[in-house]
């Protein structure tokens, strides 16, 4: 339904009908049928590529030698015979059925996003131009670098090409610089990334023209745009710099996967590839080579090197760094910390084994045989530089941007986890150490207990890492056999697992079953309009003996912080306060009850405590609103503009979204983001993380055209089981939203909770803030504390509008309500005041640090 407005009796003045203005979102089905009106060329594109397919007969196969010299670009079609057109025929034409299908869907999807985000005309003049530009310098490298005797040219320089993701990739870059910095960001980080793979991995001549083209992209962009701007990195969240590393980190991890299904010579990433050939190694032939003589010949060495990788289960375990770097990234984008070492563990497992690597190419590539007659000192050099390159430049990654990983295992998880992994090596390694003994005069070439002991060793890594050093025996006996391959699969499999399980508890130090406990007394108790922010990622609950009361607190530099008042009854306030300061004093640690209301400053009086204001809460009684009279009027105007101009809300929990308004709102949230050079705030403001939550429910405004223009997000208040009021945490509006949008969706939300019956509406606590003085009232005298607290709120502002936003909530007419902080020792309030800083900005960069101590610079 929508709300109207009505003609109230008396003085002619409009007032809203008290009810909100509801809508509904865009299906997913709705927004692809949207996606695809907007991108008729996309889709013409996309039917291009079939029709060309099938008149060049690359639609049944690969194109013939006719096709190949008149349309495919390359140093001898484009250079030698002069055939400037194909540099544009190249990215017209796909090379084979794959590549069509794989053009097709880069059109629809890829192209389709280009076009949709800058039109058809700049799309079509950006796939031209981007693709135009990879195609020909990259047969302008291939043509010089053949003509100096450098390697890969002189290798590929007789390729040609036939390539339409060329193009697509470079609109789809182009692209970027009319796109919000979220997927911006994202495009470029994760299409580079994945380009750059190819390139090390493959190294095929279109892979170096894609990259080309992506990389002319960016600047061919900011030109159409006419916005420099968005050559800069913007700065992202924590939580989208996770998402980001986590990318780079899986997409690095592909590339053995690359290397084995293109099978290439070209690179010095490939070697992984040449352990299992198409052609069986055939015994009789590595029993001649080798016989019985000593030292093994180069035949055998290579034979035996073949041999010892051959079989199912070797083949699994090739493919090791690739699953423990995907494992890796989907625990950095979770922000775990045990993630982070992994990818760190494996990047410089790889970086060590680079040489013993490439000792497998140099044996089964012979490339010290003469076959690679361009193969020198100086190629040798640049291939071992950029094999060690790749897992340094991941590694320092990792350590720079550590500081976005937090989430720690606990030290019992922790210790589970070393204990399988660890026990589960031992046993399996001294199964086959045993059986290895046990069967020593069976193994070939003849081996000893030495031998047979690092051959243990051997079974757990990848074989293309040690295929090639020695001991190189293989076991003659068939359940020495069948160890020999699976030792080493069933050990990682363990890994794995464990690994999965650790990841997958609950962040933070909150023991099993902890959160569960303190919902269920939030839902009986309520814990005040803040306490829900209790069960935020971060908190450690603490209960009482007897179990009916909790506090949540975080415990820094030896200062327990409290988070909201006491989960309990309000006649066991005192009690839990003492209990929790017990608690907290046989641990050596200073409590702090941080954010809590009037209720509880007689409790700290009594127990001889000190306290102040750090803030002001804004509360609006739901039950029988009318958002009538002067005091409303700019609240009722933004709903009446709202209503007027087609804008409807949405009451929803996050996992009833659909995914396009998922995907809208993390935009949004990015771009608020990006727009601020400033660390994020967390300990009582939530961010994304704090939205899935199934408790917590989502206001949104819809605009006309099905578009998210804002989005608020309402933590629930209980009582007795029931929810009796919400509370305000995240708000984040789009770029170019209707003026006065938060004034409309929060008056929305309370008409909302009025209808279904809510007692109380909180718009969250201002800190630092201090409530308008009653008429008459006069101020207290000033403290110095209190002059501290003023200065502070003044120094603040330019950087985080706290008296801006305390103004905002004012036009909701609330109620204050003081929320203070009690300490039990005021020689404590240095430290208390490093602790609680560094609650809410876990997480601050030197260069966030610099930005803000500019702004603050500025404002003084």
């Amino acid at each position: 339904m929508s709300a109207g407005a009505e003609q109230r009796p008396g003085g002619g003045a409009q007032a809203v009908l008290d009810a909100e203005p509801v809508g509904r979102l865009r299906s997913t089905g709705e927004a692809l049928g949207q996606f695809a009106r907007r991108i008729p060329f996309s889709l013409a594109f996309a039917l291009l590529l079939i029709v060309t397919a099938a008149l060049a007969g690359t639609i049944a196969g690969p194109p013939s030698q006719a096709t190949e010299a008149q349309w495919a670009a390359g140093v001898q079609t484009t250079i030698d015979a002069g055939r400037w057109w194909t540099v544009l025929s190249a990215l017209l034409i796909p090379w084979d059925p794959f590549q069509l299908v794989a053009g097709v869907l880069a059109a629809v999807l890829l192209l389709g996003i280009a076009e949709r985000r800058m039109g058809t005309a700049r799309t079509v003049l950006a796939l031209l131009v981007t693709g135009a530009i990879g195609v020909l310098v990259g047969v302008l490298l291939q043509w010089v670098g053949s003509l100096a005797g450098e390697w890969w040219a002189s290798g590929t320089s007789v390729d040609l090409t036939l390539d339409p993701l060329t193009g697509v990739a470079g609109a789809l870059i182009t692209a970027t610089a009319f796109m919000g910095p979220l997927w911006r960001r994202r495009f470029r980080v994760v299409t580079l990334a994945f380009l750059c793979i190819f390139v090390l991995y493959d190294g095929d001549s279109s892979d170096v023209y894609r990259l080309i083209a992506v990389l002319v992209a960016g600047p061919f962009g900011a030109l159409l745009a006419r916005d420099a701007s968005v050559l800069r990195i913007p700065r992202s969240s924590h939580r989208e710099t996770r998402t980001l590393i986590a990318a780079v980190v899986a997409v690095t991890g592909l590339g053995p996967v690359v290397a084995f299904a293109t099978r290439t010579e070209l690179t010095p990433f490939a070697f992984g590839s040449f352990l299992f050939a198409d052609q069986p190694v055939d015994l009789d032939a590595v029993e001649r080579s080798c016989g019985d003589t000593a030292p093994l010949a180069e035949e055998c060495l290579r034979q035996l090197t073949l041999l010892s990788a051959q079989g199912v289960g070797m083949f699994l375990l090739s493919f090791l760094p690739v699953v423990l770097l995907l494992l890796a990234a989907w625990g950095l984008h979770q922000g775990r910390r045990f993630a982070l070492w992994l990818a760190i563990a494996v990047n410089a497992a790889i970086l060590l084994f680079a040489r013993p690597a490439f000792e497998v190419t140099n044996e089964l590539g012979d490339l010290d045989s003469g076959d690679w007659s361009v193969f020198d000192l100086g190629e040798l050099l640049v291939w071992l530089a950029a094999i060690a390159l790749l897992p340094i430049a991941v590694i320092v990654l990792l350590v720079v941007t550590r500081r976005h990983f937090r989430i720690r295992l606990q030290r019992r998880a922790l210790g589970r986890f070393v204990a399988i992994v660890g026990g589960s090596f031992v046993v399996l390694a001294v199964v086959y150490l045993a059986v290895g003994l046990t069967t020593i005069r069976e193994y070939w070439p003849q081996a000893t207990p030495g031998d047979v002991a690092l051959d243990t060793l051997k079974r757990f890594v990848p074989p293309h890492f040690l295929a090639a050093t020695d001991p190189i025996v293989l076991p003659g006996h068939d359940f020495a056999s069948f160890l020999y391959e699976w030792v080493g699969v069933l050990f990682w499999t363990v890994f794995v697992v464990a690994a999965v399980r650790v990841m997958h508890r609950p962040a933070g130090p909150v023991a099993e079953g902890d959160e569960a406990r303190l919902r269920a007394l939030l839902h009986r108790y309520g814990g005040g309009t803040l306490g829900f922010m209790t069960t935020w990622p971060g908190n450690t609950p603490w209960f009482s003996e007897d179990g009916e009361a909790a506090v949540a607190y975080r415990e820094i530099n030896g200062v327990a912080i409290t988070m909201s008042d006491p989960v309990c009854a309000p006649e066991r306030l005192e009690r839990t306060v003492r209990e929790f300061a017990a608690f907290c004093d046989s641990r050596n640690w200073s409590p702090v009850f941080y954010s809590v209301h009037d209720e509880l400053l007689p409790v700290f009086d009594e127990l001889g405590w000190q306290h102040m204001s750090v803030g002001e809460e804004t509360v609006v009684r739901t039950t029988g609103l009318e958002l009538t009279g002067k005091p409303w009027q700019k609240v009722r105007q933004a709903l009446n503009r709202g209503i007027k101009e087609g804008m409807t809300t949405v009451w929803a929990s996050w996992d009833e979204l659909p995914r396009p308004t998922v995907a809208e709102i993390t935009a949004i949230s990015e771009e608020w983001v990006a727009e601020k050079e400033l660390p994020e705030m967390g300990f009582t403001l939530g961010g994304m993380a704090e939205l899935k939550d199934p408790e917590v429910r989502l206001m949104l405004a819809v605009g006309p055209d099905g578009r998210l223009q804002a989005v608020t997000s309402w933590l629930p208040v209980h009582r007795d089981g029931e929810v009796v009021g919400w509370t305000i945490d995240f708000m984040r509006r789009a770029d170019g939203s209707m003026n006065g949008i938060m004034e409309f969706l929060i008056a929305s939300a309370a008409l909302h909770m009025k209808e279904a019956g809510a007692e109380v509406l909180s718009l969250s606590g201002a800190p630092l803030a201090t409530k308008p003085l009653a008429p008459g009232e006069e101020p207290p005298p000033p403290t110095a504390m209190s002059r501290l607290l003023e200065w502070l709120g003044r120094t603040l502002e330019p950087a985080y509008g706290f008296s801006s936003l305390f103004r905002f909530k004012a036009k909701f007419n609330p109620e204050y309500r003081t929320i203070s902080m009690s300490y039990a020792d005021p020689l404590m309030l240095p430290a208390i005041g490093v602790a609680v800083g560094k609650a809410y900005l876990p997480e601050v960069s030197p260069k966030e640090a610099m930005a803000l101590v500019r702004t603050l610079t500025r404002a003084e």
